[in-house]
C-alpha cells in the first residue's frame, strides 16, 4: 500500500540547487515543511527551506539527520552518491529508491534498462578501454559520438567523431570513465517528454516540448512540440513504457531524437523534474514540481492541460544583466531568478517563460531583444 504524506510533515531533499528550490516552493505551496541536504550554505534551495544541512552527499552522518528531520525524501539531480541513498532508503522513507540513480549515472546501465523496456535507441558499443574502443568501433561506424559513461552533462564528456583518424580525439574521456560509442543520429528535432507516476501506477506525460540547444546547452523550450499527432502519441507510448519498466515513482524526463522518417529513438533519461519543463508552472494546470511532489507523497496525480503555447528560456551568467535590464520592457516574460550568488558564463542562472498566442511572434520578440545573441 501506498504511504501518504500529509501538510505539515516534513519532505527532505537531496541537492540544493534550482530544481531542489523550485520542488520546496511547490511543497511549501502544499503546506509541507522542507528540509535539504547540500554541501554550500545558502544553496538556491537552502534558501527556501526549513532545515538545511551543510554537508557532502556522501556524508553518513548528515544523511541520518536528513533521516531524522525528513517524512519522505527525494533528489533534485542523479549525479548523488549511490552508496549513500541506498543506505538512507533502508533507514528513512526514499519511494523513488536508489536503483533509478544507479542506472541513470552510467549510460551503459542506462542504454541496456531502455532497450529491456522494448524502446529504440542507436546502434551503440561499450569500451572499458581505448584498445577496446579501437577494436569495436566498426560496428557502429563513422560519423558517431563517444561519451563517457558517468559523469557528462551539457555536453561536457563526450566527442564527435567523424572519420577513424580522428579517434584519438576520444582517448582522454577514457580517464574519467569506460565509455560507449553511439551511432551519430541524423536527427530533425529534439524532444523531451516528462513522464509522472505516483506508487499505484498512476501516470501521466507534461506536454511535450521541442528543445533546441546552444553549444550543447539547453536554450529554449517550445511547447506544444513542433510535431504530428502521430509522432506525439509514439513519443508518450515510449515515455511510459520505461517508467512501467523501472517502476518509477516521482519524475523523469526523456530526452529523444525525432528521425527524418518520423520515427523516434531515445537519447538519454533524467530521473527527477528537468530543465525543459519549467514552462509547466505558467503554462499548465500543474507544474512538473507540484505533480513530484504530489507523486512521492502518495497523492492521486492531477491530469496535465495546456493553457496556451509557451517558449521557455534560459538565464545563462551572461544573460543575467541584459534580462535585468530589460524587465520593463516585456512585461509579458516571467522571469525566475534562482538565487545563486556568482553568474558565471554559460552557468545556468535562471529562466524566463513567455506564454504564446504564436509561436513564431514569440521566437522573433526573443531574438529582437538581442538579450541571446
Amino acid at each position: 500500500m501506498t504511504k501518504v504524506i500529509y501538510p505539515g510533515q516534513t519532505i527532505g531533499i537531496i541537492g540544493g540547487g534550482q530544481l531542489g528550490r523550485m520542488m520546496a516552493l511547490a511543497a511549501r505551496e502544499a503546506g509541507f515543511k522542507v528540509a535539504v541536504l547540500d554541501p554550500t550554505m545558502d544553496s538556491p534551495c537552502g534558501q527556501v527551506s526549513d532545515i538545511q544541512i551543510v554537508a557532502p552527499y556522501d556524508d553518513e552522518t548528515a544523511l541520518e539527520e536528513l533521516a531524522e528531520v525528513s517524512d519522505v525524501i527525494t533528489y533534485e539531480f542523479e549525479n548523488i552518491d549511490y552508496t549513500g541513498l541506498k543506505r538512507l532508503s533502508e533507514i528513512a522513507y526514499v519511494p523513488q529508491g536508489a536503483e533509478l540513480v544507479r542506472i541513470t549515472q552510467d549510460r551503459i546501465l542506462e542504454k541496456i534498462e531502455i532497450q529491456s523496456a522494448g524502446v529504440a535507441i542507436a546502434k551503440f558499443v561499450e569500451a572499458s578501454t581505448y584498445e577496446e574502443l579501437e577494436q569495436r568501433i566498426d560496428r557502429v561506424g563513422f560519423p558517431c559520438v563517444v561519451k563517457t559513461s558517468r559523469g557528462g552533462y551539457d555536453g561536457k564528456g563526450q566527442q564527435i567523431i567523424q572519420t577513424k583518424e580522428q579517434l584519438s580525439l576520444a582517448k582522454s574521456l577514457f580517464a574519467h570513465s569506460a565509455c560507449i560509442a553511439e551511432s551519430f543520429v541524423p536527427f530533425t528535432k529534439e524532444i523531451s517528454v516528462i513522464v509522472q507516476r505516483n506508487g499505484s501506477g498512476e501516470t501521466y506525460c507534461l506536454p511535450i516540448g521541442e528543445n533546441i540547444h546552444v553549444n550543447h546547452i539547453l536554450h529554449e523550450t517550445i511547447v506544444p512540440a513542433r510535431i504530428d499527432e502521430t509522432l506525439t502519441t509514439k513519443a508518450i507510448e515510449a515515455a511510459e513504457k520505461i517508467a512501467n519498466h523501472l517502476n518509477l515513482i516521482g519524475t523523469l524526463a526523456v530526452e529523444m531524437f525525432v528521425l527524418e522518417n518520423n520515427e523516434i529513438i531515445i537519447n538519454e533519461l533524467a530521473p527527477r523534474p528537468h530543465n525543459s519543463g519549467h514552462y509547466s508552472i505558467e503554462t499548465c494546470n500543474i507544474s512538473q514540481f507540484h505533480q513530484h511532489v504530489r507523486a512521492i507523497c502518495g497523492w492521486s496525480l492531477r491530469k496535465p492541460k495546456l493553457w496556451t503555447s509557451t517558449v521557455m528560456v534560459n538565464i545563462l551568467g551572461q544573460h543575467v544583466i541584459p534580462v535585468t535590464n530589460n524587465l520593463s520592457k516585456y512585461p509579458n516574460w516571467s522571469v525566475h531568478l534562482y538565487g545563486k550568488s556568482e553568474a558565471k558564463e554559460n552557468r545556468k542562472m535562471g529562466h524566463v517563460t513567455i506564454l504564446s498566442t504564436n509561436i513564431e511572434d514569440t521566437l522573433n520578440e526573443i531574438e529582437q531583444s538581442k538579450i541571446w545573441l
